[in-house]
């Protein structure tokens, strides 16, 4: 298994690496358009048995992400809100025409499946489209990846206080280990940006940003685990090696990408 994780990894990271340092904006909107195509996919997968998901809709929330910059990016955001509403009337139509065959039930997982995925990942292309938006997603990335790699090997050597019985293997001391490697990774990706590529961000915000998204992916990490257990799978697929699924590699970056948007807004 060891194995199938790092040639997943050694296969899979230079390839992201490559389109986001080197795709136009348009090329990365087309990626996290597919990203949430088939992460979408694997959860609505996941519901079989418990519901029947509005499949279409799903998939036309995340191609919508493609086209996020044809429009001026001052206007994305009341886009956005005239798609949600536009969304539900669409869901609430679609249980009228089928005469209940589409339940109510099933219009409620599906909406929540479009705002957890595609709506959040939405936020990476928007922040790309920033000055040194290019940059400011690695910094999502570099929290999501150091929170998930110090706070496993955190709690596999000391992790004594479990957190939560949604993610048994989940451990404080883990949580706590997670947020110093992100803030280590994030003030490393700082002063590499500062220094090499000529941004000037400023540490003591990538400090207290690196800490909240942190945080904030943790909660991720715990809501896909509580979607799995409501679910009974272990992951969301296996179309990544040794890592499950594109949901279960993607689960704290999803969470992150809003509150990055938002707090690289303010800040």
């Amino acid at each position: 298994m060891d194995i199938k994780r790092i040639t997943s990894a050694l296969l899979g990271f230079p390839l992201v690496v490559i389109i986001l340092v080197f795709g136009n904006k348009y090329i990365v909107d087309i990626l996290f358009a597919v990203v949430a195509a088939l992460s979408l996919h694997e959860y609505f997968n996941a519901f079989k048995g418990k519901a029947k998901p509005v499949i279409w809709m799903g998939y036309l929330a995340s191609a919508l992400i493609a086209f996020i910059h044809i429009f001026p990016l001052e206007y994305a955001i009341t886009i956005v809100s005239v798609l949600i509403p536009s969304a539900i009337a669409l869901l609430f139509l679609q249980v009228v025409l089928s005469n209940m065959k589409t339940t109510v039930n099933d219009i409620a997982i599906t909406f929540f499946g479009i705002c957890y995925i595609p709506l959040f990942l939405m936020f990476i292309p928007l922040i790309n489209g920033f000055k040194d938006g290019g940059l400011l997603v690695w910094y999502i990335i570099t929290c999501a990846w150091g929170t998930d790699t110090f706070a496993y090997i955190v709690g596999k050597r000391i992790g004594k206080h479990k957190f939560s019985k949604v993610s048994p293997n989940k451990s404080i001391e883990g949580c706590i280990g997670g947020i110093i490697g992100a803030v280590c990774l994030s003030l490393i990706c700082t002063y590499v940006c500062d220094n090499f590529f000529g941004a000037s961000f400023s540490y003591i915000n990538t400090i207290f940003i690196s800490i909240i998204l942190s945080i904030v992916g943790q909660i991720g990490d715990f809501a896909a685990s509580s979607i799995k257990r409501y679910v009974e799978i272990k992951d969301f697929s296996n179309l990544i090696p040794g890592h499950g699924g594109m949901l279960d590699r993607l689960d704290s970056i999803i969470f992150i990408a809003p509150f990055a948007y938002m707090l690289l807004r303010l800040l």
